[in-house]
């Protein structure tokens, strides 16, 4: 494995602060502030992969004369998957507010063995040659849904760079990832070592999209 991981708990940021709401019974009941904190995650993630990404020199006018500015030159394409990725995908959009969006439709289909396939049922994209892809899912658990996601988008252009957000992972989905593509970047507010045989990741934080939206009826 060759990509990077960056854990954003490892540092002194606000970050664990908002994981630790997420994660806390008594306070991830209030589906606003839970949808408020995956956004602020990833607001200060996309600041932070802001600084990889390419700039060019423009000149513009002020009312008192000209300055020379940096400026991104390339607007990445933030994709995410629907729809526990809304909220996230949102915090992004509010520092790159003028990239281009892919949504996908990944999601697990459970078996009655307790099995699970990750089906794909919609997606709409942009063009993706040469371009850097943010990607946002809340829970790396297995990586499953990720790297189907990722093979989807990479099947429509010759993605440049992949960067993969999220407010918590798990070891064993990081290296699914990495082994499926090793030149991928992960962000991350949090990792946690256990994943259970069901996929889930413990201690977690439960549902995200349930915890976001709404309980759901289909399993």
């Amino acid at each position: 494995m060759n990509g990077t991981v960056h854990n954003f708990s490892k540092q002194h940021s606000l970050v664990s602060n908002w994981v630790s709401e997420l994660r806390n019974v008594e306070v991830q009941g209030d589906r606003m502030r839970f949808r408020r904190n995956l956004e602020r995650i990833a607001e200060v993630i996309g600041y932070e992969i802001s600084k990889q990404l390419e700039t060019e020199e423009k000149e513009i006018t002020t009312p008192m004369g000209t300055s020379t500015c940096k400026v991104l030159k390339q607007q990445p394409v933030l994709a995410t998957i629907l729809r526990a990725g809304l909220a996230m995908h949102n915090g992004l959009l509010n520092f790159f507010d003028h990239a281009d969006n892919a949504f996908l439709s990944a999601y697990r289909k459970h078996h009655p063995d307790g099995s699970f396939e990750i089906s794909m049922e919609y997606m709409s994209c942009p063009e993706l040659d040469g371009r850097v892809v943010i990607i946002s899912d809340p829970m790396l658990a297995t990586g499953a849904s990720l790297v189907k996601s990722i093979q989807y988008l990479k099947a429509e252009g010759d993605i440049k760079e992949i960067h993969i957000v999220c407010a918590i992972a798990c070891s064993v989905g990081i290296e699914y990832v990495l082994r499926a593509e090793p030149k991928a970047t992960i962000w991350c507010g949090d990792i946690d070592e256990e994943l259970t045989a069901k996929g889930y990741i413990v201690p977690g934080l439960g549902d995200a999209g349930d915890l976001a939206y709404g309980a759901k009826m289909q399993s």
